[in-house]
């Protein structure tokens, strides 16, 4: 059932007025639990995220829906609201704690307050490219046990099934950004991270949590002069035909934590249980295997527009850059992330 957007709208309207009522009801969701055709129970769950389907976690999310329907024999039935047409940044933490959506993708800044440890994904420079981070950020790391045994996200009813990846970041602006200094004393939209605050206020500039909805406004409105985002991203909000200049830094990582709420996932018999893992597993595998094309194709998109200029840093760049805020930021966060992490990831800076 994946192609619902003929309906997603109204379904959305009528989900965001229920809310209350939504986050009173039982373990299987928003929707009363049914039967199947040979009796057996169904459960529905509802996936909602704030990206486009296009993008890496649209495409990925899209893709669980079809393998898990399609696992579960219809017994598990997926409804997939994307580009925050249930929830947005602003009112989603609160909703999968309710069980009022059952499952999240959320960026790791999106977290600051539920589970701090995992701010250690928005600390600049953790990856040099995509291919570093399965190995930075593996279970049996420091940095993946932050991710994947997160007391903290237990504790709000949030189960870990992945790690999904947006790709890195650009830094995008109107004016043309080489160095520190051209950021000083202009807005940048973060999102809601004390370390992306501290990263941005670091190289000069103002930073401004903005939720991701709502950027596109703010970039032609001139409430901020730039943002931070992955090319996907910014392509598919159409970023770029307000900003005439894109640095690509690959200075930081967009990580989405796929998480399901516990009720739920314990609502479910034993057989269905081991289907979503399994399903999520390899939706993080279909993830991680897509996010470089996609972030590919968007880029070209963005030069075959025109209107923006991309700016490739060179090495001495990214290094001038790097040097400002590692390990400073790294140790300004040690307490809050944990000593064993830092010390894990200062080894791996060499």
């Amino acid at each position: 059932m994946s192609n619902r957007n003929s309906l997603r709208t109204l379904a959305a309207l009528v989900a965001v007025a229920s809310l209350t009522l939504a986050g009173c009801g039982g373990a299987r969701g928003g929707d009363s639990a049914g039967g199947s055709a040979d009796g057996e129970e169904t459960f529905t769950l509802k996936f909602s995220h704030v990206t486009t389907d296009t993008t890496p976690k649209g495409a990925a999310a899209l893709w669980f829906e079809e393998e898990l329907e399609k696992r579960t024999d219809g017994r598990i039935d997926v409804e997939v609201y994307s580009n925050s047409s249930l929830y947005g940044d602003k009112d989603e933490m609160q909703a999968i704690q309710q069980n009022s959506v059952q499952m999240l993708a959320p960026a790791s800044a999106k977290f600051t307050t539920v589970a701090p440890a995992l701010q250690v994904l928005d600390l600049p420079f953790l990856f040099d490219g995509p291919e570093d981070i399965p190995t930075v950020a593996a279970p049996d790391t420091e940095v993946g046990k932050a991710i994947f045994a997160n007391p903290d996200l237990e504790a709000k009813k949030m189960k870990v099934l992945g790690l999904w990846d947006s790709g890195m970041k650009q830094i995008h602006s109107n004016n043309l950004t080489e160095k520190p200094e051209d950021m000083k004393g202009k807005k940048y939209r973060i999102q809601p991270s004390d370390v992306l605050k501290s990263q941005i206020e670091a190289w000069g500039g103002h930073a401004e949590a903005i939720a991701f909805a709502e950027v596109y406004s703010a970039l032609q409105q001139g409430v901020i002069d730039g943002g931070e985002n992955t090319y996907s991203n910014i392509e598919s909000q159409k970023m770029h035909t307000v900003q005439s200049n894109i640095a690509e830094s690959n200075h930081g990582y967009i990580g989405y934590i796929l998480v399901v709420n516990t009720d739920f996932f314990d609502s479910l018999p034993t057989d269905l249980q081991d289907t979503l893992v399994e399903v999520a597993e390899e939706a993080s595998t279909y993830n991680r295997d897509n996010v470089t094309s996609i972030n590919d194709a968007s880029k070209k998109a963005i030069e075959e527009e025109g209107s923006t200029e991309i700016n490739v840093w060179t090495d001495e760049q990214r290094q001038a850059f790097k040097d400002v805020v590692v390990p400073s930021l790294y140790e300004e966060y040690r307490e809050l992330i944990g000593s064993e992490i830092i010390d894990e990831l200062l080894a791996n800076q060499g």
